[in-house]
């Protein structure tokens, strides 16, 4: 294999790299004397108070730099690959993998498949277990990258096979074990497929894995996501609302014997369940800290808490200009639309002076079983909104675009949607606190939320 080359990218101002007089464009090549494979060995090694850090200049001159620093003080640099190694992709050929549903043509890096488990650690990306070496164990136990997120499927090794289309697939959850002996904190996920690995299978799941705990802090049971390019794919067919009740009913189930045992809920059904089912949301206290936020599981809940509070602050406050007419909208996928014209009803009934429309845009690129705001494109979002009544501002879900960029799935940039609909856009982040600052126009003061807003903010670890 290939060794990379850490070349710095940056040296932060004033930092123990900046004084040592290392630039952008030096190479790490060691560190006390041991080569470096990724970031990880790199953050274990610098973590002494004293370091050799060997440097090799554009010329070719190496420096040997002898640091004395605090314990775990950073030295200051960037690399150009931010993993100081390549990604590792995925290898299996699972019966529901979305990227396996996605049609030619798009960007490049949206057919990556990545089943990499320092990834897990640092962005809280799933990984198989497949993809997994013993040394891969060993320095995830000795480095303490945790926690690790694992994508169980099930635990019936046969079934896992199949599932993952890996014949490695079952022996790999032995690897679980050694996590679980080293203490290593994990998160797991259930993709379900109707008929497959649902009732019985998914009782015998979660009873498998609840013996993991509580190193294994939380799993969620997450529907599988069906686009229309499934055309000589496994077939699988969509959830209707009789499956969502008896995938709520196994859980919650679970749930309060779990609680009753060990003070926690454990395994948590993702928020498009209780929208298909038609059933009220569970409760903030359900959802142990919202472990599994990232994954769907209690976004709803927590947005519209949130957004209750903010309201409530945002009346006492009495900034907002009543004597101001102000017409917003806002557009978003399927699965939120019924929680977001409910809360912008309530600020209507708050603040009457205050208009705001909400469309439900329909995922017409991935088809209609596509219900997340995040897998709409941006001509399907202009397709949705135009000849629509928007005000004077549209705002939009920030997952709709590319991280850190204004950029929509399709490449359609945000300048686009904004001159082709005629009509200034805008982002709202997943806060119900921005949610009535961006669309009232105001701005709150924190103290007036009250105990009930800190306890709020407590529980999001993801602000």
């Amino acid at each position: 294999m290939k060794k990379n080359r850490h070349i710095i990218k940056k040296v932060e101002e004033e930092s123990i790299a900046a004084q040592m007089d290392i630039e952008p464009g030096d190479e790490l090549l060691a560190i006390n004397d041991q080569s470096i494979e990724d970031i990880f060995d790199y953050r274990f090694l610098i973590r002494d108070e004293y370091i050799e850090v060997l440097i090799k200049k554009p010329d070719g001159e190496e420096w040997l730099l002898e640091i004395d620093k605090d314990e775990d003080e950073d030295l200051g640099l960037e690399f150009e690959n931010s993993m100081m190694d390549n990604y590792r992709s995925c290898h299996n050929k699972c019966i529901f993998c979305f990227i396996d549903q996605m049609p030619k043509g798009m960007r490049e890096t949206l057919y990556f498949k990545d089943d990499d488990s320092r990834l897990s650690f640092l962005q809280g990306n799933y990984v198989t277990l497949t993809n997994m070496s013993d040394d891969d164990v060993d320095r995830i136990c000795r480095y303490r990258l945790e926690p690790i997120n694992i994508s169980f499927q099930t635990t019936n090794p046969e079934l896992r096979c199949r599932m993952l289309g890996n014949r490695f697939a079952g022996e790999a959850l032995k690897k679980v074990d050694r996590l679980y002996e080293a203490g290593i904190e994990m998160n797991g996920q259930i993709v379900l497929c109707k008929g497959i690995n649902d009732g019985d299978e998914l009782r015998r799941s979660i009873g498998d894995m609840s013996a993991y705990f509580p190193y294994l802090r939380s799993v969620s049971v997450v529907p599988v996501g069906l686009t229309r390019f499934r055309e000589g794919l496994y077939p699988l067919e969509p959830f209707e609302k009789e499956d969502a009740c008896e995938v709520i009913d196994i859980i919650e189930g679970f749930q309060e014997t779990f609680y009753k045992d060990h003070g926690a809920h454990f395994v948590h059904a993702s928020d498009e369940w209780y929208l298909l089912a038609g059933r009220e949301l569970p409760e903030a206290e359900r959802y142990d800290g919202y472990l599994q936020y990232e994954n769907g599981v209690g976004m709803l809940r927590l947005l519209t808490d949130e957004f209750e509070i903010a309201l409530s602050a945002a009346k006492r406050d009495g900034h907002l200009d009543k004597s101001k007419t102000r017409t917003v909208s806002v557009a978003t996928g399927a699965l939120a639309y019924r929680t977001i014209a409910s809360m912008a009803e309530r600020i209507g009934e708050v603040f009457p002076n205050v208009r705001v429309h909400v469309y439900c845009i329909e995922n017409k690129f991935f088809g209609p079983h596509i219900t997340v705001s995040g897998l709409l494109t941006g001509q399907d979002m202009i397709d949705g909104l135009k000849d629509k009544e928007l005000g004077e501002v549209v705002f939009l879900p920030e997952n709709v675009l590319r991280c850190g960029e204004e950029v929509f799935l399709d490449d359609v940039t945000m300048t686009e949607f904004s001159q082709t609909l005629q009509v200034e856009a805008d982002i709202v982040k997943s806060s119900g606190l921005c949610f009535v600052e961006q669309l009232c126009d105001v701005r709150i003061d924190p103290e007036l939320y009250g105990d009930a807003f800190d306890a709020q903010r407590e529980l999001n670890k993801y602000e």
